[in-house]
């Protein structure tokens, strides 16, 4: 059984550590984490104690009673055996309990480490990576790190790509506001998320087996369909036990009985053919229940108030019977089935009680109750993985904001803006806003000054927001708009296509949304590089006029100065920016921040010279 987790020092309703820092709260947690365990550890000790005493007092009772009788023998060693048996039931939930402990150590440990940036080492989501998508590799959505594995805490598959969805897809304005809801209400619950962790942690829900399970959740099996089924389910363990009742009291002879246990051994067997693709479908997952059904029932346990939390807690909640018991009584089933593994077991068992028809039946039943159940409770668990990982964000990065989000198509508005991926030591934040259509900001500057990293920083922040999520700025305002860049150009020799023409597929993408006047946010790094620097003018001049004519708006980072005169040409659409460098004798200082107006100061001739080449 699931309990709620009661330690000293958490807040009655929240579960958390009111004023102290992630890193407290966390380290607090830590310690008593492993004073539980220790607990728990000594308990496990003691019952180990008493086991053997159990197990040797039965062995004395039966020992010293039977010369009285043997009915009093037999009673003493039962007596005393069940004792044992049920030490054995606690001990073993005692060791779960330890191993609960030990993943949520694991998950605080981890904590600390994300902390201070070190996340490397966690699952990417590279697997998710969409062959082809507006934005995904060049903003380092997925991938080694990734924004995806910095803030993941989704242990299913199911979670994993709901997350991934939400940061692929830009979500509309009313889900985003009950998503910032959800993840504010999550946040500050830092014992219930990673109690949730721990659950789905114990054993990986696959894709795999959600499919394979719907696919059986749509069979149908007529040859069970006939109600005889259900007549001889009964009539056959009963003919089978009385004539052994029988056979063992001397009514009925040998010869009998055994013709009897082969004809039900044949009939047994035909059934177990028929019964044998049903149990290939639902092979090996009885483990991955039961980490199901212990998150559903953490999530049923819980307390909310935020709509988006609700919604989908009620859809489990409302039922006649809770969710995770009908999970659990499913994986029972699934391990009466699994007992097939054992002919010692399985043949008597499947002779004298049509043991794989009992079970065949009651997976019938239970298909009959929950079929249309089955898709809500995996969509369940991938929902509250997936905004306890936002929240987990949230609680991290209290200094982050919740962006506000516009009507106005093209608004972009923020302050004090920085790189959720760079260390808060490392990392510079600047002002930046575009806040009308067409909006083109033009941004120019030296090598190395930081105008990539810049699109990047807007670009992560906006998928940042439209997943629900905090955002790294001191302030925030935008319109949920569809991000498409053209950043990381490659060539693919598989496909025979060259830099040039892999960049001029991206631009394609972005003609044909900016001419549909579709509601995108362009982010574009030095483009059309794979040709020469006449064309490369000309084109780019080109495609800025184009994008100003069909009322666009994005950032475009170039090094082609004569590009920012354009402002003159359109005053009210374009506006420069720039990174400079300070350079004194032959050394260059960068301070990363986003100026107005257009860059003036160069530093390519002074990185040529330092590597030999006489400028």
């Amino acid at each position: 059984m699931l309990s709620k987790p009661v330690s000293p020092g958490f807040c009655k309703d929240t579960y958390f550590y009111p004023m102290h820092t992630p890193e407290q709260a966390y380290l607090r947690r830590l310690e008593e984490l492993k004073k539980e365990k220790l607990l728990y550890r000594k308990k496990g000790n003691i019952i180990s104690v008493f086991r053997l005493v159990s197990l040797i007092s039965g062995f004395l009772a039966a020992y010293y009673l039977f010369p009285m009788s043997v009915g009093a023998a037999i009673i003493g060693f039962c007596t005393f055996f069940a004792v044992f048996l049920r030490l054995v039931v606690i001990a073993v939930n005692n060791s779960r309990r330890i191993q609960h402990i030990d993943r949520q150590i694991a998950i605080n440990e981890d904590e600390l480490k994300l902390l201070k940036h070190k996340f490397v080492h966690r699952k990417d989501g590279s697997n998710l990576m969409p062959a082809l998508h507006d934005y995904a590799e060049d903003l380092d959505i997925l991938g080694r790190a990734s924004l995806f594995q910095y803030i993941h805490r989704t242990t299913s598959e199911q979670g994993d790509r709901l997350l991934a969805s939400w940061m692929l897809n830009p979500a509309e304005k009313d889900e985003i506001l009950l998503r910032q809801d959800a993840v504010k209400e999550l946040a500050p619950k830092m014992v219930w998320r990673q109690e949730l962790q721990s659950y789905g942690a114990k054993d990986l829900i696959r894709s795999a087996t959600e499919e394979r399970l719907l696919t059986w959740n749509q069979e149908t099996h007529p040859f069970f369909e006939s109600l005889q089924w259900n007549w001889i389910r009964i009539a056959g363990p009963v003919i089978m036990l009385s004539a052994l009742a029988l056979h063992i009291g001397g009514v009925l002879s040998a010869p009998y009985f055994y013709l009897l246990v082969f004809v039900f051994f044949l009939l047994s067997g035909y059934i177990s053919k028929k019964v044998f693709p049903i149990y290939s479908t639902l092979n090996k997952m009885s483990a991955e229940m039961e980490a199901l059904s212990d998150s559903i029932e953490w999530i049923e346990k819980g307390k909310f108030t935020s709509v988006f939390l609700v919604q989908h807690h009620q859809s489990i909640s409302d039922k006649e019977k809770k969710a995770s018991l009908a999970i659990r009584e499913f994986k029972k089933i699934l391990e009466k089935m699994d007992l097939r593994l054992n002919p010692l077991v399985f043949i008597p068992l499947n002779t004298f009680l049509l043991w794989d028809l009992q079970q065949l039946l009651a997976l019938k039943k239970w298909k009959e109750e929950h079929s249309g159940d089955i898709s809500l409770w995996f969509r369940t668990i991938a929902v509250f993985e997936s905004i306890s990982s936002l929240a987990a964000l949230h609680f991290n990065q209290p200094n982050w904001t919740f962006p506000d989000i516009s009507d106005q198509h093209g608004n972009f508005e923020s302050k004090g803006i920085g790189h959720p991926l760079i260390t808060s030591e490392k990392r510079v934040c600047s002002d930046f806003s575009s806040n009308h259509v067409p909006g083109i900001s033009l941004i120019t500057g030296s090598n190395m000054a930081g105008k990539s990293t810049f699109l990047r920083t807007v670009g992560v922040n906006m998928v940042l927001a439209i997943a629900g999520a905090p955002v790294c700025a001191a302030f925030m305002r935008l319109t949920p708009m569809r991000i498409i860049s053209s950043m990381r150009i490659a060539d693919n020799l598989e496909e025979s296509t060259s830099t040039f023409y892999a960049e001029l597929k991206k631009l394609k993408r972005i003609i044909i949304a900016v001419d549909n006047h579709d509601k995108v946010f362009l982010l574009m790094d030095e483009i059309l590089r794979g040709t020469n620097s006449r064309d490369r003018h000309v084109g780019s001049k080109a495609l800025i006029r184009q994008l100003v004519r069909e009322k666009a708006c994005g950032i475009m980072a170039t090094h082609d100065l004569e590009l920012a005169t354009l402002a003159e040409e359109f005053p009210d659409a374009i506006r420069n920016y720039h990174f400079d460098v300070q350079v004194e004798g032959e050394e260059l200082y960068f301070d990363y921040k986003l100026k107005n107006g257009i860059c003036q100061s160069l530093n390519a001739s002074i990185l040529m010279k330092k590597i030999g080449i006489e400028v």
